[in-house]
């Protein structure tokens, strides 16, 4: 069992860590404080765990579910050494809205990130096979952080047409008080900045509900109606204990295609994450990025297989590690069974889905453009100089087409679009130009996880 990464030597008493100490992954405190450290785990990934999986369509209480599923899987994978949590990736959330948008159900959303689970458990394999060196050929840092940009903004939209005209003076309030939040707050709670931002909006909702009434706006579609902010009914009717709901995958090319982008974002984020818990840890973890970006891709294709979304490693669980200093894989093992747990009840999924739409108004102007700006941190992380045009045009073009919806008509039947055709401009465009450039616009870059810790470590995710 020690080889798989369960079991765990006491760390001292077990109550705290001696000054300038350190619990390591393999050692734990006693089994309530690590439960108690689970409970803190499971709370700072709820933000976007949640958040993510209702923007996408899908079943919230699957997702949590899965996501403890995903977090054992990953610890299994990499025999316990890089402590992690794996929630709902955000960076889906664009290719969601853009599926949808084009008549997709959500079997056919899970389908298309199905495969860019299995490309992910390939490039996993690939980089455990020939080291990191194969992503920086293929994606050097220029280029992802365009495609992690594009990726980002191309959600706007998303929140200036379905979340902000719900409830507009909500969304403004709440995007804030989440504001305030991430900047005033210190420690743990800047970390659930997010959280804290669903439930003041959930509360005001309700008091604006009682002191005005219904709003007349528009909810869910583009009709306006009046409606409540916040429609409790489908809790009362929600049990306590059930299985969440489960659906296979469907598969088409065109939303495959929208899908693939993304793992370039993952592959960026898992790059950054093993760099930071290995610069905290102090152990060299450079060997286990395969093994890592591998585990993900895995826990992602079971997760999509049942209809849940898609997992990546939590840089919000990061700072709770940097916090409180104990780095035992126990208490992951704490916050994944707690995951399982709360999967299980509907009457939590039914709160989680009654989120009302002004509130992820707010939420979201901030977490989009968050997501997206992660992209220009990964360029100052590696120095990309954007005075060099071999830099400079392929992610501007990327950019515009990914964030202003740009579309290439192939065929009758098929079309490339939005993020899919930036994505495929900014990896072309790059190797193509630099194939044709001088000499002297070549410079070498740093490695792709050479640069990219505090990238993971400012994150939300992708993932906040």
């Amino acid at each position: 069992m020690g080889g798989l990464g369960v079991r765990w030597t006491l760390h001292g008493d077990g109550k705290t860590p001696a000054p300038g100490a350190v619990v390591r992954p393999d050692e734990r405190l006693t089994w309530p404080r690590t439960f108690g450290l689970g409970a803190q785990h499971v709370v700072a990934m709820f933000g976007a765990s949640f958040v993510a999986p209702v923007l996408m369509g899908l079943d919230p209480n699957l997702a949590i579910m899965m996501s403890g599923i995903a977090t054992a899987i990953f610890l299994l994978a990499t025999r316990g050494q890089v402590p992690s949590y794996l929630g709902c990736s955000l960076s889906f959330v664009g290719v969601a809205a853009t599926i949808r948008a084009s008549g997709g159900s959500s079997a056919v959303v899970t389908g298309a990130v199905f495969v860019v689970g299995v490309v992910l458990f390939l490039a996993g394999l690939a980089v455990q096979r020939f080291g990191a060196r194969i992503i920086h050929a293929a994606m050097p840092p220029v280029v992802t952080g365009a495609v992690v940009m594009l990726i980002g903004f191309n959600l706007a939209p998303v929140t200036a047409s379905t979340y902000w005209p719900q409830d507009q003076w909500t969304a403004l309030l709440v995007m804030l008080f989440t504001g305030l939040a991430v900047v005033c707050l210190r420690g743990f709670f800047s970390r659930i900045a997010i959280f804290l931002g669903l439930v003041f909006g959930y509360a005001l909702s309700w008091v604006l509900d009682q002191v005005f009434g219904k709003i007349h706006s528009p909810a869910g579609g583009a009709e306006a109606v009046d409606h409540w902010r916040l429609d409790l009914s489908g809790v009362a009717k929600a049990d306590w204990i059930g299985l969440p709901s489960f659906h296979a995958p469907s598969f088409e090319w065109s939303a495959i295609l929208v899908a693939l982008p993304v793992v370039i974002a993952l592959i960026a984020e898992n790059a950054g994450h093993v760099k930071a818990v290995g610069e905290m840890t102090g152990a060299s973890l450079d060997d286990k990025l395969g093994t890592a970006i591998a585990a993900d891709g895995a826990a992602s294709m079971l997760s999509t297989a049942v209809g849940g979304p898609p997992n990546t490693t939590y840089s919000e669980n990061i700072g709770v590690m940097a916090a409180t200093r104990v780095y035992s894989t126990a208490a992951y093992w704490a916050a994944a069974c707690f995951a399982l747990l709360f999967g299980l009840c509907p009457k939590f999924g039914a709160v989680v889905a009654a989120i009302p739409g002004g509130v992820l108004g707010g939420i979201t102007v901030i977490l989009y453009g968050m997501i997206g700006l992660l992209g220009a941190q990964i360029w100052l992380n590696a120095k990309v100089d954007l005075r060099n045009p071999l830099n400079l045009v392929p992610a501007a073009a990327g950019i515009i087409i990914g964030v202003g919806g740009v579309s290439l008509k192939i065929t009758d039947n098929f079309e490339l679009s939005g993020i899919a055709l930036g994505t495929i401009v900014v990896i072309t465009g790059y190797h193509v130009l630099r194939a044709f450039a001088p000499a002297h616009l070549k410079t070498q870059e740093p490695l792709l996880d050479s640069g990219t810790s505090a990238y993971d470590e400012g994150s939300s995710k992708g993932d906040a």
